[in-house]
């Protein structure tokens, strides 16, 4: 698989991930978007390794919408990889979640998320928080 990824959607919920896609879709942003369950799978793609060894790792995601709570490998451990290494460092990671504890969100702070979001409950206004960050992140902000 050696398509052009623009979101990278790191979710082991299926049910968190199919509202994101579909959120997504309606807007059609998700052309483009790899769905990948767990945070080994997620760290593979992203720096090219394991089965992802074909891909060429200069060509970055424009998003990653990333879990905390994950099997194998956390969303913590995942944004620490990315944000600390010069290749990555400079792609968009927007935390999805559904933890509001304060030590998750301020250690992502430090590590250096772009975004801390908190999974709305209610199925519309999940809908809508998903709309708003693919049309800003996709559309609105700039990247070099």
């Amino acid at each position: 698989m050696n398509r052009e990824v623009q979101i990278l959607l790191v979710e082991d919920n299926a049910s968190d991930a199919e509202m994101t896609i579909t959120a997504l879709q309606k807007n059609n942003l998700a052309d483009k978007l790899l769905h990948i369950k767990d945070g080994a799978a997620a760290l593979d793609f992203i720096f090219a390794e394991g089965k992802w060894s074909e891909r060429q790792i200069e060509n970055k995601p424009k998003l990653i919408l990333l879990d905390l709570k994950m099997p194998k490998i956390n969303g913590i451990e995942v944004l620490q990889r990315i944000k600390s290494d010069e290749r990555t460092k400079g792609i968009p990671v927007v935390v999805l979640t559904s933890s509001k504890e304060d030590p998750d969100i301020k250690k992502c702070y430090e590590l250096g998320v772009n975004s801390y979001v908190v999974k709305p409950v209610d199925f519309i206004e999940f809908q809508t928080v998903i709309t708003e960050l693919g049309l800003f992140w996709m559309i609105v902000n700039q990247t070099p």
